[in-house]
């Protein structure tokens, strides 16, 4: 049995893997972070990695709109300040890079990259006397990475996650700001996803469009469940999630 929607012709199985890959980025730009992670390699299987970076991507602007909604108060500008100029530049920078390189090339570095930023995001979470320099090329670096990582596979939420949790951000403060980060990079993003990688189209746009109330289920989801959750449970949370995705993406 197929499900068609647009130009696309999907399973069962693979229509419910993009319908839980839209609801668990709604979970993630409110507040469970590590749930967006797991679903970049879920998208990848019905895709595979480079283009499912364009489908993806409107996924998560609908979503980081539903995380401006309810956090938009908390952000801290200082911080998106600092590091959005770095980040655009970061983006240009993948945006190059994903010119040059296949898919397998693409999928290993996703892998790659998460698990490097894991093990530097634990590291620093168990060493609690290491303290993480704000310096200009300390921001720079995180900044120009972040939008590399963004660019390439969607991958900047543990980059954001090892900055602002060495920050000490408040759980609410740590959501609205990442939610105002994203949004400004993902929409920078688009125009190279349209007309450098071409891996979105009109179809891909209706796609993801009518995945919006997944999105919108996930997005409440998150909401209430991170109301529950203290504040060292949270900061746990997002490094556990990330490491869950870490292992999804190497099998």
């Amino acid at each position: 049995m197929t499900f068609e929607i647009a130009s696309f012709s999907f399973t069962f199985y693979e229509l419910g893997l993009i319908v839980a890959v839209a609801t668990l980025v709604g979970m993630a730009k409110t507040g469970l972070q590590g749930a967006g992670m797991m679903a970049i390699p879920m998208l990848a299987l019905v895709f595979g990695g480079k283009a499912s970076t364009g489908v993806m991507l409107p996924i998560l602007i609908f979503a980081d709109l539903f995380g401006v909604y309810y956090y938009h108060q908390h952000a801290s500008l200082d911080y998106l300040k600092k590091l959005i100029p770095f980040s655009f530049f970061g983006v240009v920078l993948g945006a190059v890079a994903g010119t040059v390189v296949n898919d397998v090339v693409f999928s290993h570095s996703m892998v790659t990259i998460i698990f490097v930023l894991l093990g530097i995001t634990i590291w620093r979470e168990k060493s609690s006397n290491i303290k993480i320099p704000n310096s200009f090329w300390f921001v720079a670096t995180i900044g120009v990475v972040g939008g590399f990582t963004s660019m390439i596979g969607n991958l900047a939420a543990p980059v954001m996650a090892l900055y602002l949790l060495s920050m000490q951000l408040p759980k609410n403060q740590f959501i609205g700001t990442a939610a105002w980060f994203f949004l400004s990079i993902n929409l920078v993003k688009v125009p190279f996803h349209v007309f450098v990688w071409e891996t979105i189209t009109w179809d891909t746009f209706l796609l993801d469009l009518s995945l919006t109330p997944a999105i919108a289920i996930g997005a409440i989801l998150g909401v209430s469940v991170v109301k529950k959750i203290p504040e060292t449970g949270f900061r746990w949370f997002v490094i556990t999630a990330t490491a869950a995705s870490a292992v999804v993406m190497m099998l």
